[in-house]
C-alpha cells in the first residue's frame, strides 16, 4: 500500500493580517454553552455526556451549544420512526432546521440559559418519494436574519421531484402556496440570496432561480451559463474567458452564497464555478476546471513520493465533496483513491483556492488530512460534509454520521494536530452542523447542538514540540505576572529572550492573558528607544532559534546539540517534517508578535552590513524555510548533485558532520544559511562540465537539474513572500522604512545575483554553443525563469524606495540604482537577443519594460504588428514616444515618419518638441496649414544658415499655397514670405570675386545681417563693384532694425562716398561739360536708377557737403574740379525731378 504524505502544492495563501488584539474572555465561559447536566434515556434531552467525544478528545472539548433543544424537536426525535431520514442544518445567523421525515422544524438557537424564549415553527412537507434533507429548505428575510421577526421569515422547501411549498411568513403555518416544478432532474440544494429570490441546484449541475410573484406563486427560471455580456459565443471562444461548458455527466456537489459579495459558488465533480447576483440579473464570472487543475496536484500530495508515482498517478480517482469559504481563499473538500492499492484507502484533502476577482489564481494549497477511511463507493465518500469557522485561524472541521475530524487547512498559521471526535455510540450521531458565533457548531442525536472547541491546555504547536519547549525553559526561572521583575530592574536581553519565550508558550497554550501581561511587563508600551531596539533583537533571536533549531528528539543528534541551546528541539526524525514543523512553528510565532501587539512595534535591524526592517527579516527566515523544503525535494531527486554541493558547503563554513549524522543532516539544521549551496551547485556543475569531453551524452546533463534546483529554490521563496506578504506588511501609521535587498536579490561574492550572472554566463559561453537545439530550448527556458528572479529583486528595491517618497541623498540612491538596473536589465537579455531566442527576450522585456530591448528585438525582425501592440500596450508608460525617440537616435527617420494612421496624434505630439521633422509629418498627413506654420516658424528663428532659412522659406510658401486658409490670410502669409526672400536675394547675389576673395561657400555661409551685406557689397575687396552693387546697399538700409543702432544717413553718406570713389575723376578734369564729364560715373548711374524707381532726390539724397566732409573722398576734394562736377550734377538730377 501507499502511504499518503502532506505536501503543498504550488503555494500557500495567507489571509489577510488583521489589527488589534483577540478578546481575553474564553469561548468556554460564554453562556452559549450550558452548565453539564445529568443524561437522559435515547433521544431525549442531549446533553454532553451523551456522548464518549468529549472524553475521548486530547486537544478539543465538545460543549452543549445554546440553552436545550425546543420541545418541538425533542419530540420529534423520539417518534421517528427507524426509516426516518433526520437532516439538521446550522445557520450562522443563528437559525436552526431539523427535517425528520416529512416534517420541517425550524427554531432560533437561544444563546441564554432561559429556554423558554426560543422560537420554533413546525411546518408540513409536501409528500414525496425521495428523502428530504435540510439542503432543500432555505430560510430568507429582508432584513438580516439574525435580528429579523419571524413575522418577516420566509421558507421555501422543495422535494427532489420538484414540489415546492413556499411559507411567506414563518408566524403562519397553515399559509402557503404551493409550485409543481418541472426539473426534468432531481433537486439538491436550496439557497437564498438575493432580491427576495431562491436559488435552486439539480444534481446535473443546472440552476434555477426563483421569486415569488405578486400572488405569492413561485415564478422560477434557468440561470444560463454565461449570462451576460459572454452569452451567446461558442464553447472554444468562451473558455478563453474561463467560462466552460459542463460535462454532459457533471454532478453538483456543493453550492454557495457569499451575501456580502453577492457571489453564488458552486462545486461540480468537474469544476468551480461562480456568479455575481442582483436582485433581478445575474451572469456568469467563471467555470473553472477544476479536474484538469487539482487531479494531478492531489496525486502528487499523497503518492508523489513513491518510487512508480508517474504509473500510479494514471489511475488515481479524485472525486469533490465539499465547499466552504475562509479568509484565505475557498476551500474545496476532496477524496482521492487508488483502486490498486491494497487496501484501498481514500484519503481526505483540503484544497484552497484563491479567487481573484474574475479567475481562480493558479497557485492554490493541497493539504491531505491524517483522515482516510477503507474506500467502499464513491456515494459513501459523499457523505462526509465540511464546516469551516470564520475565525483568522486554519482549523477546518470533516463531519459524517459518526465523527467529526478537527485537521488543519494548510494555509497560514499551524493549528492543533488533527483529531478525530467519534460520535458512534449506541443511538447517537451526527446529522448535520454549520457554523454559529463563529464555532462549529454539530447536530447530536444524543447531545442536540454541540460546538467543538479547542481546550485551553491544547498548544497550537507542533505535535510533542510543547515538551522540548518546556524542557528548553526549564532553566529558566518561573515566568510569572508576580515574578516578573518590575520596570526599576532592569532584565537582561538573554533573559528577556527567555521570558519572552516563555510568554510565548503561554499563547501557545491559549493563554493570552498571561501570554500578553508577560510581554506588557517585559516590553511596556511607553518604553524608550533603547528598548526598541532590544525588542527587534530579541524577537530576530527566538525567530532565528526557531529556524536553525536542533532536532533535539533524534537519537542521532543527542551529542551535537549544544548544552546551551535553549531553542524550540523538534521531535521529528525526518528532515523534511523537521522543516515544515518549524514553519508552523514560524507561523505560531508571528500570531503571538501580533495578538500581543509587539509586531507593529518592531523597527528594523542590521543584516548584511544593512539596515533591514524587523518584520522583513522574519519574513526572510520564513522563506528560507519554504525554500530548504524545496531543495530537500530535490535533495530526493539529485541526491548525488545535491550532497556534493551540500558538502562543499559545509567545508567552506568549517562545520563538521559527526560519524552519527549526514552532511544532509547537518546542512538542512541551519536554515538560515541555506542559499550557500547555489555557489556550492555552481562549483559542482563547473567541475563537471571540465571533466567530461564536450562530446559525451553526460557533458551538459548537470547543468539542467542545477538551474531547476535554484530556479525552484528561489521561486518558493519568492513565492511566500508575495502571497504571505499581508502577514509582514507594516502598519499604516509605521515609520518609514530602510531600503530591502531581498536574501534572493543579494550581492557579495556568494550573493544570489552575483550566482545568477555567473550561471548566465556559464550557460551562455560554455554550453549554449554546443547544445542541440532542444537542450538549448530547455536552457534558455531554465535561464529566463532565473533572470526573472534577478529582476525581480531589483524591482522590489526600486519599490521599497519609491514607497518611501525618496528625497536628497535617498533620491540619488534611487536614481543610482535605477540606472544601475537598467544597465544589467540590458547586459542580461542582450546576449539572448543576439541568439535569436525572440519569444523569451519578449517574456522578460515586456514584464520588466525594457523598451530597447523590445524596440530592437522588432527592428530585427521587422515586426510592426508587434510594435504597433506594444504601444498600446504601454500607452501608460509612453512606448510610442520612446520608439519615437529611438527612430531619431538611430536616425531612422523614415520609419519615425511613416508611422500608421493610429499613431499620428501621438507622433504630432511628439514631433512638437522636434518641429525640424514635424512639418514632413504634417504634409504626410496633409495638414498643410500646420507644415506652413512649422516651416514659417523654423526660418524665423533661423540665424545661422543662410541655404537653411531660404530653403525653409520656400517650402513655407509652398505649403501655404497647398493650405486650405482663407484667400486674404493666405495672401498676407505669402507677402510675408516673399519680402523675406527678397532680403535673402541680396545675400544670394553677392558677387563670387567677393566670396571667393572673403573665402565663403555659399551654400555653408551663415545668414548675414542687412548691415553686414551693405559692409561686403561697398567693401575694398569687392572690386569689380557697380552701380548695382551700391544700389543694393542702399536697398538693404530699409532693413535694418531700430535695434541694430546704426545711423542710416551716416551709412548712406559712406554707401555714396564709396561709389564715388569707385570712379576715375581724373579723366573728367578739363571737360567744360560736367555733365557729360560724369555721364558715365556709377554714382550718376545710381542717382538714374533711383530717379526711375522715383525715389525723391531732395530728401532722399545726403548733403554735398557732407559728402566732401567724408574721409573717403579727402583725396577727391583737393581737386576744384571734382567738387564743381560733383555740386553740378547733384544740382542737375535734383532740379530735373522737379
Amino acid at each position: 500500500m501507499f502511504s499518503p504524505r502532506t505536501a503543498s502544492s504550488s503555494g500557500r495563501r495567507q489571509p489577510g493580517r488583521t489589527t488589534g488584539r483577540k478578546s481575553v474572555s474564553g469561548a468556554a465561559t460564554s453562556l452559549l454553552f450550558s452548565p453539564r447536566r445529568t443524561g437522559l434515556s435515547a433521544r431525549s434531552t442531549p446533553t454532553r455526556a451523551q456522548s464518549n467525544a468529549a472524553s475521548e478528545c486530547i486537544n478539543y472539548d465538545v460543549q452543549t451549544f445554546g440553552s436545550s433543544l425546543p420541545v418541538k424537536v425533542m419530540e420529534a426525535l423520539t417518534m421517528a420512526d427507524a426509516e426516518d431520514q433526520i437532516s439538521v442544518k446550522v445557520d450562522e445567523s443563528g437559525w436552526a432546521w431539523m427535517v425528520c421525515g416529512e416534517r420541517l422544524i425550524i427554531w432560533k438557537i437561544c444563546q441564554t440559559a432561559v429556554a423558554k424564549l426560543s422560537v420554533c415553527k413546525e411546518l408540513q412537507l409536501p409528500g414525496s418519494e425521495y428523502n428530504y434533507t435540510a439542503d432543500l429548505v432555505a430560510v430568507m428575510s429582508a432584513a438580516p436574519l439574525e435580528t429579523a421577526t419571524v413575522q418577516s421569515i420566509s421558507v421555501l422547501a422543495v422535494s427532489a421531484e420538484g414540489t415546492a411549498r413556499l411559507w411567506p411568513s414563518l408566524s403562519q403555518e397553515g399559509n402557503y402556496t404551493e409550485t409543481d416544478m418541472d426539473l426534468g432532474d432531481l433537486c439538491n440544494f436550496v439557497v437564498a440570496v438575493r432580491g427576495g429570490s431562491f436559488v435552486l441546484t439539480l444534481e446535473k449541475s443546472r440552476l434555477l432561480r426563483a421569486t415569488a410573484d405578486s400572488s405569492g406563486k413561485l415564478q422560477y427560471r434557468a440561470l444560463q451559463q454565461g449570462q451576460g455580456m459572454l452569452s451567446g459565443i461558442g464553447r472554444r471562444v468562451s473558455s478563453l474567458f474561463g467560462i466552460l461548458s459542463p460535462p454532459a455527466n457533471d454532478t453538483l456537489h456543493s453550492v454557495l452564497w457569499v451575501g456580502g459579495a453577492s457571489c453564488l459558488y458552486t462545486l461540480t465533480s468537474s469544476s468551480v464555478s461562480k456568479w455575481e447576483l442582483d436582485d433581478s440579473w445575474e451572469h456568469q464570472i467563471f467555470s473553472w476546471d477544476a479536474q484538469r487543475a487539482l487531479t494531478e496536484s492531489i496525486a502528487d500530495a499523497i503518492w508523489g513520493s513513491e518510487s512508480n508515482y508517474e504509473e500510479i498517478k494514471e489511475g488515481v480517482n479524485v472525486t469533490y465533496l465539499d465547499m466552504k469559504l475562509s479568509q484565505a481563499g475557498l476551500v474545496v473538500l476532496a477524496a482521492a483513491w487508488h483502486p490498486s492499492d491494497t487496501p484501498c484507502l481514500a484519503y481526505f484533502c483540503l484544497v484552497t483556492l484563491q479567487d481573484n476577482g474574475a479567475a481562480i489564481s493558479d497557485h492554490f494549497t493541497v493539504e491531505v488530512t491524517k483522515y482516510s477511511v477503507p474506500f467502499q463507493s464513491e456515494e459513501a465518500l459523499q457523505a462526509t460534509r465540511l464546516v469551516l469557522p470564520p475565525s483568522p485561524g486554519s482549523t477546518a472541521f470533516l463531519y459524517n454520521e459518526e465523527l467529526v475530524f478537527a485537521c488543519w487547512t494548510g494555509t497560514s498559521r499551524g493549528g492543533l494536530p488533527d483529531e478525530k471526535i467519534s460520535f458512534n455510540s449506541a443511538g447517537d450521531g451526527v446529522r448535520g452542523g454549520g457554523c454559529c458565533a463563529n464555532l462549529p457548531v454539530f447536530f447530536s442525536l444524543n447531545s442536540g447542538l454541540v460546538a467543538v472547541v479547542a481546550r485551553e491546555s491544547a498548544s497550537i504547536l507542533p505535535e510533542t514540540m510543547e515538551d522540548s519547549l518546556c524542557s528548553s525553559l526549564a532553566a529558566a526561572p518561573e515566568v510569572s505576572v508576580m515574578e516578573t521583575p518590575g520596570r526599576a530592574e532592569p532584565i537582561a536581553q538573554e533573559d528577556k529572550t527567555k521570558h519572552l519565550k516563555a510568554a510565548f508558550l503561554q499563547f501557545c497554550r491559549n493563554d493570552l492573558v498571561g501570554a500578553q501581561t508577560v510581554t506588557d511587563e517585559l516590553f511596556p508600551v511607553d518604553s524608550d528607544g533603547e528598548e526598541g531596539a532590544e525588542l527587534d533583537g530579541v524577537v530576530t533571536r527566538i525567530n532565528l532559534d526557531l529556524v536553525d533549531d536542533y532536532p533535539a528528539s533524534d537519537p542521532r543528534w543527542a551529542e551535537s546539540v549544544p548544552d546551551e541551546s535553549a531553542g524550540f528541539p523538534l521531535t521529528s526524525l525526518i528532515i523534511l517534517h523537521q522543516l515544515e514543523d518549524k514553519m508552523k512553528a514560524h507561523g505560531c510565532f508571528m500570531d503571538f508578535l501580533l495578538q500581543v501587539g509587539l509586531l507593529d512595534r518592531l523597527s528594523q535591524v542590521t543584516v548584511r552590513s544593512s539596515p533591514m526592517a524587523t518584520r522583513l527579516l522574519l519574513c526572510e527566515h520564513a522563506e528560507k524555510l519554504q525554500a530548504a523544503i524545496v531543495l530537500k525535494n530535490h535533495h530526493t531527486k539529485h541526491a548525488e548533485l545535491v550532497n556534493r554541493a551540500i558538502s562543499i558547503a559545509l567545508q567552506r563554513n568549517n562545520a563538521t558532520v559527526p560519524p552519527s549524522l549526514t552532511a544532509a543532516d547537518v546542512f538542512f539544521r541551519e536554515v538560515s544559511q541555506i542559499s550557500s549551496v547555489f555557489d556550492c551547485l555552481l562549483e559542482e556543475e563547473e567541475r563537471s562540465l571540465k571533466e567530461n569531453p564536450v562530446d559525451s551524452v553526460q557533458w551538459a546533463e548537470v547543468v539542467l537539474p542545477v538551474n531547476n534546483i535554484i530556479k525552484d529554490v528561489l521561486q518558493a521563496a519568492g513565492h511566500y513572500r508575495e502571497t504571505k506578504s499581508s502577514i509582514y506588511r507594516a502598519s499604516e501609521n509605521a515609520n518609514a522604512e530602510p531600503e530591502y535587498i531581498p536574501w534572493t536579490a543579494s550581492g557579495g561574492v556568494d550573493g544570489v545575483r552575483t550566482v545568477i550572472s555567473r550561471q548566465h554566463e556559464i550557460i551562455l559561453r560554455s554550453v549554449y554553443p554546443h547544445a542541440d537545439s532542444e537542450l538549448r530550448s530547455a536552457f534558455c527556458e531554465q535561464l529566463v525563469a532565473l533572470l526573472d528572479i534577478y529582476l525581480g529583486g531589483y524591482v522590489a528595491q526600486l519599490n521599497s524606495m519609491q514607497d518611501q517618497r525618496p528625497s536628497g541623498a535617498q533620491q540619488d540612491r534611487y536614481n543610482t540604482l535605477e540606472m544601475e538596473y537598467s544597465q544589467r536589465r540590458s547586459d542580461l537579455l542582450a546576449p539572448l537577443l543576439e541568439l535569436g531566442q525572440y519569444q523569451w527576450v519578449a517574456a522578460l522585456a515586456e514584464k520588466y519594460c525594457d523598451f530597447d530591448i523590445l524596440v530592437q528585438m522588432c527592428e530585427q525582425t521587422d515586426n510592426q504588428s508587434r510594435l504597433q501592440h506594444y504601444i498600446t500596450k504601454f500607452a501608460d508608460q509612453n512606448f510610442a514616444d520612446f520608439l519615437f525617440r529611438w527612430y531619431m537616435e538611430k536616425g531612422k527617420r523614415g520609419k519615425l515618419l511613416s508611422q500608421p494612421a493610429a499613431q499620428h496624434q501621438q507622433l504630432a505630439s511628439f514631433l512638437q518638441s522636434h518641429q525640424h521633422l514635424s512639418w514632413l509629418h504634417n504634409i504626410h498627413v496633409h495638414d498643410y496649414s500646420s507644415a506652413h506654420r512649422t516651416l514659417y516658424s523654423q526660418a524665423n528663428v533661423e540665424t545661422r544658415y543662410f541655404v537653411k532659412k531660404k530653403t525653409l522659406l520656400a517650402l513655407s510658401k509652398l505649403t501655404v499655397l497647398a493650405s486650405n486658409l482663407p484667400e486674404d490670410e493666405l495672401n498676407k502669409q505669402v507677402e510675408d514670405i516673399v519680402e523675406q526672400e527678397r532680403f535673402l536675394l541680396h545675400q544670394e547675389t553677392l558677387p563670387r570675386q567677393l566670396l571667393e576673395e572673403k573665402q565663403q561657400n555659399p551654400d555653408t555661409m551663415p545668414l548675414l545681417s542687412a548691415h553686414n551685406l551693405i559692409q561686403l557689397y561697398i567693401c575694398d575687396d569687392n572690386r569689380r563693384a557697380n552701380e548695382y552693387d551700391f544700389k543694393k546697399a542702399l536697398d538693404l538700409l530699409e532693413y535694418i532694425d531700430e535695434e541694430d543702432h546704426v545711423d542710416l544717413e551716416s551709412l548712406k553718406c559712406e554707401i555714396f562716398g564709396k561709389a564715388l570713389r569707385s570712379d576715375d575723376w581724373s579723366s573728367a578734369d578739363g571737360t567744360d561739360d560736367p555733365l557729360d564729364a560724369a555721364k558715365d560715373s556709377i554714382f550718376v548711374k545710381i542717382l538714374l536708377k533711383l530717379i526711375q524707381e522715383g525715389v525723391p532726390l531732395q530728401t532722399y539724397l545726403p548733403d554735398v557737403k557732407e559728402l566732401l566732409d567724408l574721409d573717403e573722398l579727402s583725396s577727391l576734394k583737393s581737386k576744384p574740379y571734382f567738387e564743381f562736377v560733383l555740386r553740378a550734377n547733384y544740382e542737375h538730377y535734383l532740379q530735373a525731378q522737379m
